[in-house]
């Protein structure tokens, strides 16, 4: 099975242009014009093996919120156009991350009902930026984009951390182990997951 996509979105306010294979080795090639967004889609693509290119532009000279959502939700639809009907699929996926001092959990379902829930950051780094380029507040944003337009339930949690960097870090690695092991192939199933027959 072929499960690659490439999307491409772009508004007043940025152009940005996703590939991803879920099928891949962790190849990945990111550039966002947010040096640490990039990192962490680094982290999602390497962790979740998959093949991920990006590239987008925007008005980062304003801010980084819209750059880094409009990759969320061009990310989100590249994702649901590559697991397609979701035929064969695990569907669900969780993993715990343990960075240091911090430790994060995500769990996935590829319900087609999108629904995110993010708990535990601490509100003291609310007007934090983390390398002096991305507001630690946007990673609610990400999270919230990406389930709506992959229509997954994703729920995100930060169990404990005290450093910015290490929490988002280990939830964007949650996030991809998840998403990892949502998507592969489950060998005792050839239809969609569900008793409903479609997901």
């Amino acid at each position: 099975m072929n499960r690659i996509a490439r999307v491409e979105r772009t508004t007043r306010e940025s152009s940005v242009e996703v590939e991803v294979d879920l099928d891949g080795a962790g190849k990945v090639e990111i550039d966002t014009g947010v040096p640490f967004y990039d990192h962490m889609l680094t982290a999602l693509g390497t962790h979740a093996a998959f093949d991920l290119r990006v590239r987008a532009s925007g008005d980062t000279e304003i801010d980084a919120h819209h750059t880094v959502e409009d990759t969320a939700i061009v990310l989100g639809q590249a994702l649901r156009e590559a697991w397609g009907d979701k035929k064969g699929v695990r569907r669900f996926g969780d993993a715990w991350i343990p960075m240091d001092e911090t430790l994060g959990h995500a769990a996935v379902d590829l319900s087609g009902r999108p629904y995110c829930v993010h708990t535990g950051e601490p509100e003291t780094y609310n007007t934090f930026t983390i390398g002096g380029n991305y507001p630690f507040v946007l990673n609610r944003h990400v999270f919230d984009s990406l389930a709506f337009h992959a229509q997954i339930a994703l729920h995100v949690r930060v169990i404990h951390g005290r450093d910015p960097h290490h929490i988002t870090e280990a939830q964007f690695k949650a996030v991809a182990r998840a998403l990892r092991a949502a998507v592969e192939p489950d060998e005792r199933l050839r239809g969609v997951p569900s008793t409903k027959g479609a997901l």
